[in-house]
């Protein structure tokens, strides 16, 4: 795109914004398309002031478009759209000659089904078309707590099957306790029960909901966009392995807003020995699992992992082409089983344990996500992900010369 041009295109239904990167809204047609480097929170903040929202939001405001894209996105609707590139609608990409392909469904299919999880090894993605649907102002948040593992998988997994939940979530505290958080969106809050968690003041999300563990049910109504990114201030939980006291109500009135410092900033002025710290004591991952494996996974996680709190986000995963895909030719539910944090088991060692869930995850027909260290080597990675397609893209689009593959990007072995 030539600088001279206009950033935002005019028409006479469209919408524009006063924000870089975003391209054009048309709530006629109900799509917004925009640059991958805009972030989720920059397009949560542009679309809910004009009562519109995405499918599929993932949960940390600085996550882009193009990373949930060429990576993986998932959110608490995700039982109901799938992940995140399920939802898109084309993907305009630079390829290795240097052309411009815009792709879809029904064109150039290869291509556009290739994409997601790719990491940029087909070509340079600069603008991509997403689906808009009505927003609503608040998110009405209902608390099930649970003191059994069996109670927890029962919970979720019937709480997924209810066409009222727009959202469906899941933090597992300890081996027998967790709570199931449903949500519904809507116009209208009870006051008395309204909590702008998103607050600079408010305690974390994952400590606020660990308190329902001693109540037998609650409801809560948060504004959306709270909601939408109610993980941020605390990065999940992994603020309290960088900041303990962080959720200290005195730091959160003075410094709260100050959470979360950027991960690029962190990782700008890590040093060689705290990176070899952090990787020798830290363990982060999300697995894709099909849902009837959750109970042997979590047994697994806890024998040689266990880490807590976990995530439990639920996800449609289609028959389509692709990195990922169920083993059998119909749609299939899975779950983003998400740990992140310090392992408390004896003798723990990163890359022998890391493998050794590895290794399970292919006996599942299950899926790492790509952003954590990654310790398969080349022959067990294309074991876990179907490669034909990529191949065959790569191969028609001389990608080879260009771009090295997934592997040579995401995997220590290919980059020592």
């Amino acid at each position: 795109m030539s600088t001279k041009q206009p950033l935002y295109k005019q028409t006479s239904f469209n919408i524009t914004i006063d924000l870089k990167n975003i391209l054009e809204v048309d709530t006629r047609n109900r799509y917004v398309r925009l640059e991958p480097m805009v972030t989720f929170g920059q397009l949560t903040d542009s679309l809910l002031r004009m009562g519109w929202t995405i499918p599929v939001v993932p949960e940390l405001e600085d996550i882009t478009v193009g990373g949930a894209i060429m990576g993986s996105g998932v959110e608490t609707s995700s039982h109901k759209f799938g992940l995140f590139q399920h939802t898109c609608l084309t993907y305009e990409v630079v390829l290795a000659d240097g052309s411009l392909v815009k792709c879809s469904k029904d064109e150039y299919p290869d291509l556009f089904y290739s994409i997601p999880w790719s990491y940029g090894t087909l070509g340079f993605l600069v603008a991509v078309e997403i689906p808009i649907i009505p927003a609503g102002r608040f998110v009405r948040v209902e608390y099930h707590p649970c003191h059994t593992q069996e109670q927890i998988i029962e919970t979720f997994s019937s709480q997924i099957k209810k066409p009222e939940n727009d959202f469906v979530e899941g933090l597992v505290y300890s081996r027998t306790t967790g709570v199931i958080m449903t949500g519904q969106m809507t116009n209208t809050a009870d006051p008395l029960k309204l909590n702008e968690i998103g607050k600079w003041h408010k305690p974390w999300f994952f400590k606020h909901v660990e308190k329902f563990l001693k109540k037998d049910h609650a409801v809560e109504y948060f504004p959306i966009r709270d909601y939408y990114h109610r993980h941020t201030r605390s990065f999940f939980w992994m603020m309290q392995d960088i900041v303990p006291f962080g959720n200290h109500w005195l730091f959160r009135l003075l410094f709260g807003w100050t959470m979360p410092p950027k991960v690029s900033l962190l990782k700008l002025t890590q040093t060689e020995a705290i990176t070899r710290a952090y990787d020798r004591n830290m363990y982060l991952t999300d697995m894709l699992l099909p849902l009837t494996e959750l109970q042997q996974t979590m047994d697994v996680a806890h024998d040689a992992i266990r880490i807590y709190p976990q995530w439990l986000c639920a996800f449609k995963l289609p028959s389509l082409p692709g990195f990922i895909h169920p083993k059998g030719d119909e749609e299939e539910m899975f779950v983003d089983y998400g740990l992140y944090g310090r392992p408390t088991v004896q003798g723990y060692s990163c890359m022998e344990n890391a493998r050794d869930i590895e290794a399970f995850l292919r006996t599942i027909h299950g899926f790492q996500m790509l952003y954590p260290d990654c310790y398969m080597d080349r022959d067990e990675f294309r074991q876990m992900f179907d490669h034909s397609l990529y191949d065959k893209v790569r191969k028609q689009f001389h990608c080879e010369k260009a771009f090295p593959e997934v592997y040579d990007k995401v995997c220590k072995r290919a980059r020592k």
